[in-house]
């Protein structure tokens, strides 16, 4: 990756599959008790040194561009959510490991964002209706990530996960599949120990 003081990250998916918390956990190191729908974007920071305590340190402010909406918005919304999508370093596709068609949405989500066709073609992939020939040239680097793990039963996991493996690998992506319980978090402020607070930053909101 180029050399950059400041790198910007989409967090792209569905309404309700945990887009918020997962920016908000980041970044502040806390879990967000009552979260809200996001109008317009919402933008937190968190600072982080790459290579830390070698001669190649460098330090980056890493921002988070949580973009609210649904998939199905209307062209008028998703023409207004392209202002959102300039001089973007990476992508984390978030969807709901309980809701498959959260997970199917991603693909509409990662080509709105790339400023590609909107109406995916060619053949099926997976479980999905594109062709994941469509990502082979994104220079873009992508993450997609599961959420509510914990809620799928042990029984049914492994389907799931072989499903969203599959997924993962049509985008060219890594992929991170999330289980967050409450003996993860300390009593207080509901933080997760090991994250430094002096890697945070406060955030704000844009609108439409």
């Amino acid at each position: 990756m180029a050399s950059l003081d400041r790198v910007k990250v989409l967090v792209l998916g569905d309404s309700g599959v945990g887009k918020s918390s997962l920016v908000h956990l980041l970044c502040q190191n806390q879990v967000l008790g009552n979260p809200s729908w996001t109008v317009g974007c919402s933008v937190d920071v968190r600072v982080h040194d790459y290579k830390e305590g070698t001669p190649e340190e460098k330090t980056y402010y890493i921002e988070l561009w949580d973009v609210g909406g649904s998939v199905g918005s209307a062209s008028c919304v998703k023409s207004t959510r392209a202002v959102f999508y300039n001089s973007v370093n990476g992508i984390i596709l978030v969807h709901d490991l309980t809701n498959k068609k959260s997970s199917q949405n991603l693909c509409r989500w990662s080509l709105e964002a790339l400023n590609r066709d909107l109406v995916p073609t060619g053949v099926l992939v997976t479980n999905g209706d594109y062709d994941r020939e469509q990502f082979a040239d994104n220079q873009i680097p992508l993450l997609v990530i599961g959420t509510k793990l914990d809620q799928i039963h042990e029984t049914k996991r492994h389907e799931v996960l072989t499903r969203t493996a599959f997924l993962a690998e049509d985008f060219n992506a890594e992929e991170i599949n999330l289980v967050i319980e409450k003996r993860y978090f300390s009593r207080e402020n509901n933080q997760i120990p090991g994250f430094p607070d002096r890697k945070r930053f406060g955030g704000g909101t844009l609108r439409n």
